[in-house]
């Protein structure tokens, strides 16, 4: 994956977490080496950035294609979880705000 998709994932959770509702929540996505990208839902509007620090509420790790999946549609984030494409530490309740917005 080159920094050109790293971006445009970047862009498209920008996108996604300025329309939700306030997530409330700080949460990672680690892309298994791809990066990570640090979202920030305590704070309105959401900040979204790379890399991130570690006092995340929640860490979802999962591979680049797969939170492009996730993005498009084309993977449902409860069939990640339980096949183990999406891996999750920390709060559930994080996550799972998350996911809900990652899906709209």
């Amino acid at each position: 994956m080159g920094p050109m998709m790293l971006d445009n994932l970047i862009d498209e959770v920008r996108q996604r977490t300025a329309i939700s509702p306030k997530l409330g929540y700080r949460v990672r996505l680690d892309l298994d080496g791809a990066g990570v990208i640090a979202i920030d839902g305590t704070a309105m509007p959401p900040s979204v950035s790379t890399g991130g620090e570690d006092d995340a509420d929640a860490t979802l790790k999962m591979s680049a294609e797969s939170l492009s999946k996730l993005l498009d549609g084309s993977l449902d984030p409860t069939l990640a979880f339980m096949t183990g494409k999406l891996k999750v530490s920390g709060s559930m309740a994080a996550a799972l705000k998350i996911a809900q917005m990652l899906e709209e």
